[in-house]
């Protein structure tokens, strides 16, 4: 092991063509250089961890006590490193619905963040949503999607927008949908009244992700279908699940899973400030929401208000609870959201040359154990020892 190269042996790797173990990771620089080798002296020791890519999460709106929709950097920052600190390498941060004018202000302060590479990209989720399936969005400042103030969200991201939340039903709503898969940008369709047939010409129309799929949507009718049916059933669409044990049922998690399977299923923590936090008051947006017992709601209304989950606890509940195999964890973790975000060619498995983020996971309960990004420990670091070294 020398000052820019690190070597991880002992360890077993989740590797795009399967699980191995005892396997040897070596880091050079910011990258992957090698995999494979015998341990050799200085090599450190990670027998008993397991070693997954990076997770990445498509929709988050902050954490540790901090916002993305508040405008201000120094929040964006803290949010951002406390989901580093549970294994989130890459983050899109996710806006809530307020002020155009409002949002477009937040949209230049995180598109700093992205150009400082802190961020990976932005996901606008409101406020072009229905006020039948709004949440934890306030009702008097939803807008129909149109073209126009779509755009104008997009221009004042710089480039960096990379999805839209939007009810497809909505006056503009297909013609955005156009407009924005034309432009590059995800398309997702949530927080909908939509009926199964106007969601299929959403997707027609190029709209490919579903956004936290059975929450905030009609629920599935035998005479009536639905969105669900339609964002589940078809192939072109990855599906947004929150698997915190609070907004779905395990079985629902399994259905969606036997359904897409793990290829096209993308969990997120749709988190809010309260993640990594305790119980309390805190802002999401222009709304208050109260965290009890790890639930947030909202102060009026009660309606469920995102979630205090970080990537590391979904992992755990993929492998523990819904009996996912590590390789189906990790794609929906990792490798499908990259994927999604144009950034598969650098991030979301382990092969050299990509990315050197890691998540390290104690072997036996999956707890958090240790994160590197782009080579740099960010925790965890002193848990291990040096091969040949007593401990």
């Amino acid at each position: 092991m020398t000052a820019d190269r690190t070597a991880l042996a002992g360890a077993r790797l989740v590797l795009p063509g399967g699980v191995i173990e005892g396997g040897r990771l070596t880091v050079g620089g910011t990258r992957i250089a090698d995999l494979g080798g015998d341990p050799l002296p200085g090599d450190l020791d990670l027998t008993g961890y397991t070693v997954v890519p990076g997770f990445v999460d498509l929709h988050v709106h902050g954490g540790g006590g901090a916002s993305y929709a508040s405008g201000v950097a120094e929040e964006a920052l803290t949010a951002a490193r406390t989901h580093l600190e549970h294994g989130t390498t890459t983050t899109m941060a996710s806006t809530v619905t307020g002020e155009i004018d409002e949002v477009c202000r937040q949209a230049a302060v995180l598109s700093e963040l992205v150009e400082d590479g802190v961020l990976a990209g932005i996901h606008f989720e409101g406020p072009f949503i229905s006020h039948n399936r709004c949440g934890a969005h306030r009702p008097d400042l939803l807008r129909d999607p149109d073209p126009a103030l779509v755009r104008k969200l997009a221009d004042a991201a710089r480039g960096h927008a990379k999805m839209f939340t939007l009810a497809p039903e909505l006056p503009g709503g297909l013609e955005s949908v156009r407009m924005l898969a034309d432009q590059g940008i995800i398309a997702a369709v949530g927080h909908t009244d939509s009926d199964y047939a106007i969601t299929l010409e959403a997707i027609d129309a190029g709209a490919t992700v579903a956004t936290h799929l059975f929450n905030a949507m009609p629920g599935i009718q035998h005479r009536a279908p639905g969105p669900i049916v339609a964002l589940l059933e078809d192939e072109r669409v990855t599906v947004e699940l929150i698997n915190d044990g609070i907004h779905l049922h395990p079985s629902v998690l399994e259905l969606a899973y036997g359904t897409a399977g793990a290829e096209r299923v993308a969990l997120i923590t749709d988190a809010m400030g309260a993640a990594g936090m305790g119980d309390g008051l805190y802002p999401l947006g222009p709304l208050q929401v109260r965290v009890e017992d790890g639930v947030a709601r909202l102060v009026e209304g009660g309606s469920i208000a995102g979630s205090t989950l970080t990537l590391d606890v979904a992992f755990r509940r993929a492998v523990t609870v819904l009996g996912l195999s590590l390789s189906q964890a990790v794609t929906s973790l990792s490798t499908v959201p990259a994927r999604l975000m144009g950034l598969a060619d650098t991030l979301g498995t382990l092969e050299a040359g990509k990315n050197a983020d890691l998540v390290v996971l104690e072997s036996d309960t999956y707890e958090l154990a240790a994160v590197m990004r782009r080579g740099e420990w960010i925790v965890g670091a002193d848990r291990f020892t040096v091969a040949g070294n007593p401990a």
